[in-house]
């Protein structure tokens, strides 16, 4: 596979099915509970339909035709202030780990949340994804006691924010 060959884009409804793959592999790989976490989630089949709505936006890596990751920017839910976002649903196939894309898809996302006019960026992530969690912190993410908002999530135990 040819990693030169790739491109961040938004997110179209004929990629529902591979993103919705690369999601639910992840959980399994990683031995994420599947309760209380994405997995689970109504939007994981249709993430395209989930992401249309104004002040959010979902971006996939494509490589030789093939989605291989993905992750979305939205408002957080059940939050009392509408400057905060979450960054949400960010996973990657093995295929493409290890190369960057991590990396650039993350700020892809933290773009396009100053540009949509969040002030703060917040998210969720599970202990066992050490690199991502990596990832985070060398945005200035900091490391939170306690979820905000209701995301459902109540298996995540990792919260994290960043002024944008």
């Amino acid at each position: 596979m040819g990693l030169n060959n790739f491109i961040i884009r938004e997110i179209r409804p004929n990629d529902n099915a591979q993103i919705e793959s690369v999601i639910r592999a992840c959980f399994h790989e990683f031995k994420i509970p599947l309760v209380g976490t994405a997995y689970e989630d109504k939007e994981t089949p249709n993430m395209f339909e989930s992401y249309q709505n104004e002040k959010e936006a979902y971006f996939v890596i494509e490589v030789d035709g093939e989605v291989l990751g993905g992750g979305g920017v939205k408002a957080l839910k059940d939050y009392d202030s509408t400057d905060v976002c979450e960054i949400q649903k960010m996973y990657f196939s093995p295929k493409v780990r290890g190369n960057g894309f991590g990396k650039l898809l993350f700020d892809k996302c933290m773009q396009k949340a100053k540009e949509l006019g969040y002030k703060k960026c917040y998210l969720e992530s599970a202990p066992q994804l050490k690199a991502a969690i990596h990832i985070y912190e060398s945005f200035g993410f900091k490391h939170l006691t306690g979820a905000l908002g209701n995301t459902g999530h109540f298996s995540c135990g990792v919260w994290m924010i960043k002024d944008l």
